[in-house]
């Protein structure tokens, strides 16, 4: 890519930006903090644009500045003060008439919100996007060892919130789309 190229820019984001605002979105659960988190990711990337070689090189630097600043943004003290449109008592899946599907990924998504950044951020990249261990260690900037352990205690966590209907849960639930 070289030089600062506004118009291969364009392009990339034209391509990429929604999938990488669902990431985002997964990061932070929250439509409006997601925008501005992939614009202050796409802002990192266009000023780093002229050292990446490759657009899959642009990809992967946003999907990073995405996670880093997620996790710095969430370890603030106000990003845990945030009003909250439900109630924390949910009932589980199959406990009232909703929709079993609707309800089991809501769920899952009030739990998957509950976990530190870290954590969430290794279950976003590693069962929402599908990146390997390695690629999420280089989205985290950490290391493989350390992806493992995230997503174990993270796991942990999840089993623990959702209780002992968790072992029925296919891996599939953690894949959220809203």
């Amino acid at each position: 890519m070289g030089k600062r190229d506004a118009s291969a820019f364009a392009e990339f984001v034209a391509a990429r930006s929604a999938a990488l605002h669902r990431t985002a979105y997964l990061m932070v659960g929250e439509h409006a903090l997601a925008q501005d988190l992939l614009q202050e990711a796409l802002t990192k990337t266009y000023l780093a644009w002229p050292r990446l070689r490759q657009v899959a090189n642009a990809e992967a630097y946003t999907r990073r500045a995405i996670t880093t600043t997620a996790i710095s943004w969430r370890r603030r003290r106000s990003w845990h003060e945030q009003p909250q449109d439900d109630l924390p008592d949910r009932p589980r899946p199959g406990a009232t008439g909703e929709d079993d599907d609707v309800a089991l990924r809501d769920w899952v998504w009030t739990a998957l919100q509950q976990l530190p950044p870290r954590q969430r951020a290794a279950v976003v990249l590693r069962y929402y996007e599908d990146l390997t261990e390695a690629q999420t260690a280089a989205a985290m900037g950490c290391a493989v060892g350390t992806v493992k352990s995230q997503v174990a205690q993270a796991i942990k966590k999840l089993r623990q919130e959702l209780g002992r209907d968790a072992d029925l849960l296919p891996l599939e639930a953690l894949v959220v789309t809203r």
